[in-house]
């Protein structure tokens, strides 16, 4: 079956198994939404047990998602692979120690005789919710705003230093993302819109009428600055040049509202967003004014379908998904940078599996949030995070 589909066809088919795995990263940073406003949120001890033990639930697949995402771009696209992973490494290293103190802090929070404390661990999560959100929107932005480095395939044949394909151009290794102004949009929209996530799973998960209103409130606060940021960002992208590929010699271009032209020559895509951003909406309307607990599958299912469009307006359509600002021509596409037909054939038989991963993640979340977490349960429960 996929033996008989052509390299480019592959490519595609790939690049869309990524974008789905993007979009369902960002719907479960929920969690570290959530890890952000538990000192807002929480009112008392038991409270912020509640919190902390409503996402806990959860935290391990967000972690898996990311290390899943890694993953599948490291096998279909492994140029982007060691050109971003090896090149940006600070940024990638903050990301990972962030969850790395996340998943000591649900390991060791409640512990006995703990040495460090429960409000460090607490202050780990807050960390993981700001940094992971903020640095993870930021690196996706260089999608569209490009990074510094240059690709030269012939470097493999030479020796010593010369052997390594790509090199990143500057010092601040993937820092100087986060002072970009669009890169910034990005990163702050899903920062604001895990804590929007994260309140209307808090609405979802625990029966507590302190919480909820508290989270209702709170759903004002979030929404305003996520809009501001999220439209910034729209905005920016749409109008900027983009990079662009000539579908004929390859070369990287620059095309004026190259973005804003991928979603009209792709009216799917464009009907997606627009349907995207309408359900987001809709789960927070329904959260703040209708009081509904339902808001979360709106708003998570909008969330998934905006940040999809945004991965492939980004690779589709002859675009350069990882364009060089040091040198265009070392930009990315998903022709260049893609593994051989062979292994993305191969790892297409294996991707037939993720409807399968996808039903039994739905499982373990139905089982793991039957009952609704309140007082009582906080209360009588030895073993909790």
């Amino acid at each position: 079956m996929f033996e008989n589909l052509s390299h480019l066809a592959l490519q595609q088919y790939w690049w869309l198994i990524i974008a789905v795995l993007g979009a369902i990263l960002v719907f479960m940073m929920f969690v570290q939404g959530g890890q952000t406003l538990i000192r807002q949120i929480a009112g008392d001890e038991t409270e912020r047990s509640m919190l902390i033990n409503t996402i806990g639930k959860k935290w391990d697949l967000t972690f898996t998602t990311l290390v899943t995402f890694g993953g599948a771009f490291f096998a279909s696209f492994p140029l982007f692979y060691s050109t971003s992973f090896g090149g940006a490494y600070w940024v990638w290293t903050i990301i990972l120690f962030s969850f790395i103190i996340q998943a000591v802090s649900y390991e060791f929070r409640t512990k006995p005789e703990n040495f460090l404390g429960q409000k460090t661990y607490d202050t780990f999560l807050l960390i993981n919710g700001v940094l992971s959100t903020i640095l993870i929107g930021a690196a996706v932005g260089t999608f569209f705003t490009g990074s510094e480095f240059s690709v030269d395939k012939m470097r493999i044949a030479g020796g010593g230093e010369s052997n390594i394909i790509s090199q990143w151009e500057n010092t601040t290794r993937g820092l100087e993302a986060a002072l970009n102004i669009t890169n910034l949009a990005l990163g702050l929209s899903v920062f604001f819109l895990a804590r929007i996530l994260g309140l209307l799973y808090f609405m979802n998960s625990i029966k507590d009428e302190s919480i909820f209103e508290k989270s209702r409130k709170h759903l004002l606060y979030n929404t305003i600055p996520f809009l501001v940021f999220f439209l910034l960002f729209v905005g920016l992208i749409l109008t900027k040049d983009g990079f662009a590929v000539n579908p004929d010699t390859k070369e990287v271009f620059m095309e004026s509202f190259k973005y804003l032209h991928n979603l009209i020559q792709m009216p799917l895509l464009l009907i997606l967003f627009l349907i995207g951003v309408v359900l987001v909406l809709n789960g927070i309307f329904m959260g703040f004014v209708k009081k509904s607990i339902y808001g979360i599958w709106y708003t998570g299912a909008g969330t998934m379908t905006t940040v999809l469009v945004l991965f492939l307006i980004a690779g589709y359509n002859n675009t350069s998904f990882y364009p060089s600002t040091f040198d265009l021509q070392s930009s990315l596409t998903i022709e260049n940078s893609s593994s051989s037909h062979y292994t993305l054939t191969a790892m297409s038989y294996v991707s037939l599996m993720v409807p399968f991963i996808i039903a039994y993640i739905a499982y373990a979340w139905k089982s793991l949030t039957n009952k609704k977490i309140d007082r009582q349960e906080i209360e009588t429960t030895i073993d909790k995070y």
